[in-house]
């Protein structure tokens, strides 16, 4: 990732010095990725890889963060343009009257697994065994984080009764994990099938990886990642913006329209990293959670307002309009302007 994001870091400084910059060159975005090693952010690294974006008519910049709630921090602050994250946040922060629009959805599901550490499998068998133990999230106010205390509410457990410690996603959660410094983590691919891996008696609480599994925790589809931005930017930036959905509808029919290694081949070296047959492996495991369509299901756009409801007191107070935190209207254009029929 070190050739791909290298350059970055100093145009996101100058985009905090200079906030008009992005307004004077408009053509030119700055995407903040949750974590760009993370294969639930594959679509917007792989959109770039392909030269789709360029295709599009837009330059993007692509910043890679620790978490989504970092990447969020950058557009909110002004340092970034748009954020490659998970569509949770739209709906989190609408309680809190700051209006956030998805407009181009890449997960179907969101991927998020609930991990014991190798050290521990033997005494943590339940969700409700980890009261009073550290879990690992991606970062504090992340999806991770939203993750594990819908769990451990689910499960009858107060989500202050852990210990919540930012430990990213990539390397640094699997060598938190192998090290004992947490218990367990909420993990991604490729982390969590190079944990797998290492220790074939893993033990996993919650996988929202597949159909069944999201289906069962949630009653429905979850969607995870998506393109998002603050509705005024959206509004003001439809040319952009279409261009970006343009970019990403494309790399999702490239996508299901291609082989795991053939995916692959395309991504940075310094992504896959030396053993290709795990990131292999872990690539199996992800392709069938991304979208085959760009569009936001409105049942799991509920689905994630009923989840947060459930777990906020907030939320549930709040009275979300959800249907204004994502549009689809860019994704009918994008299909209708590729020639692929919407599903």
């Amino acid at each position: 990732m070190t050739k791909m994001f290298g350059r970055l870091a100093g145009a996101l400084f100058a985009l905090v010095l200079m906030p008009g910059l992005a307004a004077a060159a408009s053509s030119r975005i700055t995407v903040a990725v949750g974590g760009g090693a993370c294969l639930c952010y594959l679509p917007t690294v792989l959109a770039k890889e392909l030269g789709e974006f360029d295709k599009a008519g837009v330059s993007v910049e692509l910043v890679d963060l620790k978490g989504g709630s970092d990447a969020l921090r950058a557009v909110l602050g002004g340092s970034a343009d748009v954020v490659s994250g998970y569509f949770d946040h739209c709906v989190n922060l609408a309680a809190r009257k700051q209006e956030l629009q998805a407009f181009v959805v890449y997960d179907r599901y969101p991927g998020l697994v609930l991990v014991v550490s190798p050290s521990h499998t033997n005494e943590i068998k339940s969700i409700k065994d980890l009261a009073g133990k550290k879990v690992g999230v991606s970062a504090p106010g992340s999806s991770t984080d939203f993750f594990l205390k819908f769990l451990l509410k689910k499960n009858g457990l107060d989500p202050a009764s852990t210990a919540v410690i930012g430990v990213g996603l990539g390397a640094t959660a699997v060598a938190a994990m192998e090290q004992g410094q947490i218990d367990a983590a909420v993990m991604l691919d490729p982390s969590v099938t190079v944990l797998q891996g290492k220790h074939p008696d893993l033990e996993i609480l919650a996988d929202t990886r597949t159909q069944t599994d999201t289906l069962a925790l949630f009653g429905g589809e979850y969607p995870g990642g998506a393109l998002y931005s603050t509705t005024a930017w959206v509004a003001s930036h439809e040319t952009e913006v279409q261009a970006l959905t343009n970019a990403i509808v494309s790399t999702l029919a490239w996508i299901h329209a291609h082989t795991p290694e053939e995916v692959m081949a395309k991504m940075p070296e310094e992504m896959v990293g030396k053993d290709k047959a795990l990131y292999l492996a872990a690539l199996k495991n992800t392709i069938p959670m991304y979208s085959e369509t760009g569009k936001m299901d409105p049942k799991g756009a509920d689905a994630v307002l009923a989840v947060f409801s459930e777990g906020s007191p907030d939320v549930a107070k709040a009275n979300v309009d959800v249907s204004k935190t994502y549009t689809n209207k860019f994704v009918d254009q994008a299909r209708k302007t590729t020639g692929l029929n919407a599903k």
